[in-house]
């Protein structure tokens, strides 16, 4: 199976407002493993860049003014998708927005929403309340995110596929391989048991608030002698 991992950059938050796309990051997954293969470009927005964007993602008119417009990279952007296969996208209603106002300008035909698989939906199923923002889902699972100083599509496409495999279940951190002195991750490995000298897990962080453990030691202090656990203890077999 075939999935694109992309993401975009744009002068602000709505094309039909004449906001466009600056930057296009996508790397290609197949059978949820990398393959090595990207797609990165920037995009002359032919239209000054709003200071708060540029504070965003570094973008300025100076960069920019030399790159080619969507319609000039339209064409290998929709090769390098290819047809059918699956985009995910971190609130693909946003991304998926520009990009079918962009193709559909260039005289492309556009996108159906069916082919993205949002991974903030997937998020915000998986952890209802929580921040779910991409920063957020690095921190969760120890997805290195330090050289993200500022919002780059094609790094962000990086995070992401990480983040992406780690909600899918198929990222397992304690699972490399050591070949030529070098880790190599497993994205898709299927748990089993550790050889001694590989690893150890790592240990799950408690889900307790604090709240909820001062009621549970109240309660246990109720239950004083009559504790079950207490009376296994002492040797009591019921």
């Amino acid at each position: 199976m075939r999935e694109i991992v992309l993401d975009t950059e744009t002068t602000g938050f709505d094309p039909d407002s004449g906001d466009r796309i600056v930057e296009i990051g996508a790397l290609e997954l197949m059978n949820h493993l990398p393959t090595g293969r990207t797609f990165h470009v920037y995009i002359n927005p032919e239209r000054p860049m709003p200071q708060e964007a540029f504070e965003v993602h570094g973008l300025g008119d100076d960069f920019l003014r030399d790159k080619p417009r969507f319609a000039e990279v339209a064409a290998d952007f929709i090769a390098f998708i290819g047809e059918d296969a699956r985009l995910v996208i971190h609130n693909a209603q946003f991304d998926m927005k520009f990009l079918n106002w962009e193709l559909r300008t260039a005289g492309y035909p556009v996108m159906p929403h069916s082919r993205a698989v949002d991974t903030l939906e997937i998020a915000r199923m998986q952890f209802p309340g929580a921040q779910n923002s991409l920063d957020a889902l690095c921190r969760r699972f120890r997805v290195d995110n330090s050289g993200r100083t500022l919002h780059g599509a094609l790094l962000d496409s990086e995070l992401l596929a990480e983040v992406y495999l780690a909600l899918r279940g198929g990222r397992q951190p304690g699972l490399v391989l050591e070949s030529a002195g070098q880790s190599v991750a497993v994205p898709n490995a299927v748990a089993a048991p550790l050889a001694p000298r590989g690893p150890r897990p790592r240990a799950l962080a408690p889900r307790l608030t604090a709240d909820e453990a001062l009621a549970h030691a109240a309660f246990v202090a109720k239950l004083g002698e009559k504790a079950v656990w207490l009376r296994y203890s002492a040797g009591e077999n019921r």
